[in-house]
């Protein structure tokens, strides 16, 4: 097992409805997640959760506003995340998927009826496990 690493979600909300992606090619494979990804060296993490969007779906957000923060070990993939989770509105854009290496799908759902298998943070953070 390594050591744990950070990452950022972000979740992208327009009016009643939460913007999601297909995971591909990584840990999580054909789980639906918000879009994120790993803070890179030196950054802030609320400029890696709109940055982060931007390179995966091609959408623009407005200010991100920090929601919590989970900390995931995916046993099977000996990985640890501690993941840092903003919330951020729509702001421009047709979502579109432009990370095909990590992703496969990318679609806007109501926050109350999301699709099946979610991603293990942002299970996580629905399931009330978030510290902060």
């Amino acid at each position: 097992m390594t050591s744990p690493r950070v990452g950022v979600g972000c979740i992208v909300r327009r009016d009643a409805e939460v913007l999601l992606v297909r995971r591909h090619g990584s840990h999580g494979e054909g789980t639906w997640s918000s879009p994120g990804g790993n803070l890179d060296f030196g950054e802030e993490p609320a400029a890696c959760a709109p940055r982060e969007v931007d390179e995966e779906t091609g959408i623009a957000v407005g200010a991100p506003r920090f929601v919590g923060v989970t900390n995931d070990v995916f046993e099977a993939e000996s990985k640890h995340y501690v993941t840092l989770w903003f919330e951020a509105d729509y702001a421009a854009g047709e979502p579109t998927v432009l990370a095909h290496d990590e992703l496969t799908e990318v679609a806007w759902f109501h926050e109350e009826r999301l699709p099946e298998p979610l991603f293990l943070p942002l299970r996580n953070l629905r399931a009330g496990r978030a510290l902060g």
